[in-house]
Formats: C-alpha cells, sequence, structure tokens
C-alpha cells in the first residue's frame, strides 16, 4: 500500500500575532519566532500539525487563528 505524498493532503493553519512579546518570558518570545511571527498583524501560514497546534496553544494570548484549511 502506498502512501500518498504529504503535501497532496497537507492542511495548513494561518495565524496572526495580534500581542506584544514585550514583557513576556522568553519561551514565549522563542515560540513566535518559531510560528514565524515577530511584529504585531504579521500573518504565517504553517502546516496544520499537533506540535503546530501545541505552540499556537502556548501563546493563544498573543495570537489569532486567521483560517484552518
Amino acid at each position: 500500500m502506498a502512501k500518498q505524498p504529504a503535501s497532496a493532503e497537507a492542511k495548513t493553519i494561518t495565524v496572526e500575532q495580534i500581542g506584544s512579546p514585550i514583557r513576556r518570558e522568553a519561551k514565549q518570545r522563542q515560540t513566535l519566532i518559531g510560528l514565524k511571527l515577530n511584529k504585531l498583524h504579521r500573518t504565517s501560514t504553517l502546516e496544520d500539525t499537533p506540535s503546530v497546534r501545541g505552540m499556537i496553544e502556548k501563546v493563544k494570548h498573543l495570537v489569532r487563528v486567521v483560517d484552518g484549511q
């Protein structure tokens, strides 16, 4: 049984930064960088994986999920 390429069925999630990392813990700032966000109102489209969902959960007060396909 052959697996289909991951890109054919890869779901994406778009997040927008709505809060400032100023006066936040270093781990939260690093998580934003991991999500490819570093300035207010920037958006990033990422692959919808459990690890990305976990990162979003850690900084849910600083980001907003704009689109999850």
